[in-house]
């Protein structure tokens, strides 16, 4: 019998967080006492790869990612998903080797050891029966799920990773759309519906889902999936409410007075997932029209040509449409599709009396919730129903939100919004120094949460009211955590493990890529010192960027926009600033993290 745990990384297509998942793995073991052997699948090939003998003798194999079904021959296997790893390794080996111990009681002395120690420390002799992957009652159960985040990016396809392993390891069917950022992929089908026993919703956006109508439906955050999705499962499977019915019992107070909290910045960042890609895409029409035409591009002496046409796409058409996008997708995140007339009619407004991305906001919130009030209070019977979704939930919500910004919010919103804009165009000294302090550490806090989003957020929504220099620290500091780990990596190798240095190098191509998640994982195995190291250097970069009054069109693609002519003013100040903060994180990197633990 084999004397370790064998573990099999499969995830070819993910280099970096294979590598992670692997250092994750040995950091749990090594910890728990718990010989570990591990085979990492990359698309250069197998690292570590483990013997036919090996896995014959083993009682059990731990598979991050697809399971080698070929390989494995029928051999029990406990299924994990990159997310879960790099969220819990520790947990995830718990789980395992209470697997081993309940399947396999003659398994090797050193995994039987270890599980003991695990059973003496959680007080347990193993998983409850109706709580072991795998058990009958979950065979026949049908499970169809959707999965989505505000960018379409990394939460919604780990979230689906965390529930397929889920569900593979309890033993049920299932089937996951994907709404990402090139749209719905693996969509459900009619007949996919239908045969469903239960929907699961795992989103940080709105999701229609009006095509599960009577079906029984549970919705929570990407970050349930991601963490632990048997337990979303089981929970789905307990609480699930038929779509369209009011719940069964009026359950606990405080934790709906919690998801009414949290509502709203769920309804923010639907819109602000609509809304980007006009901000990207008008941004890059300006800079394009401005690299053929000149910075005076949009005189009327540059009329007809490529450059004043471009940029008049960027601008008169594109970027128009972001703030009436921005509040009908708010709207339509409240009250769903009769929300979206209001709202857009609402940022409309906003555009005209120049409330801006504050009107916007505005008048999609109030779009939304005056729409939900209305559907809610009209009741017109079952005949004239059809009525409320194409006319009257839309011209009633209509004009509320139109009265309401002509003559209550919209004039005040807008001399806010001009204040606002004068201030930070005036911006200089201490001034600019704080805001760029204040928006470089929220964006390096917590790497992609809210207050992350709130930062980009606010620079996203003054491109605009063309306010272009928060945008610019925003993104700054946002590529800095990631390529401080790699520079840290690289200067402090004894502050990193092997596997963390090779991972580093990946965290680095992130950074470039303004894709501040890549120093994550480094973050949650050390917060007390990363987090602060982190945030110290993307204070900075904002900063700089602010003091420099560093202009950037694009509010997203990070160094690889930055070529583009005119998508960023002073590029070398631009520049500068991203490496002060990298320096000083990764200087600060080293001196606060302890020396690695060697194998």
């Amino acid at each position: 019998m084999p004397s370790s745990l064998l573990v099999i990384i499969n995830t070819p297509a993910r280099a970096t967080h294979s590598l992670l998942a692997r250092e994750a793995l040995r950091e749990a073991a090594r910890a728990m006492q718990l010989p570990l052997r591990i085979e990492t699948l990359l698309e250069s090939g197998a690292q570590d790869p483990l013997a036919p003998e090996e896995l014959a003798a083993a009682p059990l194999v731990l598979c991050v990612g697809e399971a080698p079904a070929q390989r494995l021959a029928g051999k029990a296997a406990h299924v994990a998903t990159l997310a879960a790893v790099l969220a819990d390794a520790a947990g995830v080996l718990r789980q395992c080797l209470q697997q081993a111990g309940a399947g396999s009681p003659a398994g090797s002395p050193g995994l039987m050891a270890a599980r003991a120690d695990v059973t003496e420390a959680t007080g347990a002799g193993g998983p409850k029966e109706a709580e072991r992957p795998g058990a009958e009652n979950w065979q026949a159960l049908k499970v169809v799920a959707v999965t989505s985040c505000p960018t379409g990016i990394a939460h919604t396809f780990m979230a689906e990773e965390g529930l397929k392993a889920a569900a593979a390891a309890l033993g049920c069917q299932m089937k996951v759309e994907t709404q990402g950022s090139v749209g719905a992929q693996n969509t459900l089908s009619p007949d996919d519906i239908a045969a469903a026993d239960l929907v699961i919703i795992a989103a940080d956006t709105q999701v229609d889902a009006s095509r599960f109508a009577g079906k029984r439906l549970f919705a929570s955050g990407t970050k349930a999936a991601i963490k632990n999705g048997q337990g979303l499962i089981r929970q789905a499977l307990a609480e699930a409410q038929p779509h369209g019915a009011a719940p069964s019992a009026p359950k606990e107070a405080a934790p709906a007075a919690k998801k009414e909290r949290t509502g709203a910045y769920k309804h923010l960042m639907t819109g602000v997932s609509f809304m980007l890609p006009f901000v990207v895409t008008g941004g890059l029409l300006i800079a394009l029209g401005f690299a053929l035409g000149g910075i005076y591009v949009y005189d009327d002496a540059h009329q007809g040509t490529l450059g004043w046409t471009l940029f008049s796409i960027g601008k008169s058409a594109t970027f128009a449409l972001m703030i009436p996008v921005l509040s009908g997708y708010i709207a339509y995140s409240v009250a769903d599709r009769p929300g979206i007339t209001p709202g857009m009619a609402g940022g409309m407004i906003a555009n005209s009396i120049g409330a801006g991305f504050l009107g916007g906001l505005a008048s999609g919130f109030i779009a939304g919730y005056a729409v939900k009030w209305l559907n809610e209070k009209i009741r017109l019977g079952r005949n004239l129903d059809g009525l409320k979704p194409v006319l009257i939930l839309p011209l009633l919500g209509t004009l509320i939100t139109g009265l309401l910004m002509y003559y209550v919010i919209g004039q005040p919103v807008a001399a806010l919004l001009a204040a606002l804009t004068q201030w930070l165009k005036g911006l200089q000294g201490s001034s600019a120094l704080l805001l760029g302090l204040l928006l470089g550490g929220m964006m390096a806090i917590d790497m992609g949460g809210p207050i992350n989003k709130a930062a980009y957020t606010f620079g996203t929504g003054l491109i605009a009211s063309e306010v272009y220099s928060p945008m610019a620290a925003v993104m700054a500091a946002g590529m800095t955590p990631p390529l401080a780990i790699a520079l840290a990596a690289w200067l402090f190798k004894s502050r990193f493990s092997a596997e963390e240095r090779d991972g580093a190098k990946a965290a680095a191509v992130m950074g470039l890529a303004f894709i501040t998640e890549g120093a994550i994982p480094f973050a949650a195995k050390d917060p007390l010192r990363v987090i602060p190291a982190l945030a110290a250097g993307s204070a900075l970069t904002g900063a700089v960027s602010m003091l420099a009054g560093c202009e950037l069109r694009v509010p997203h693609g990070g160094a690889f926009v930055l070529p583009i002519p005119n998508a960023v003013t002073h590029l070398g100040l631009y520049l500068a600033a991203i490496a002060a903060g990298t320096v000083l994180s990764a200087v600060l990197l080293g001196a606060l993290k302890k020396p690695a633990q060697t194998a």
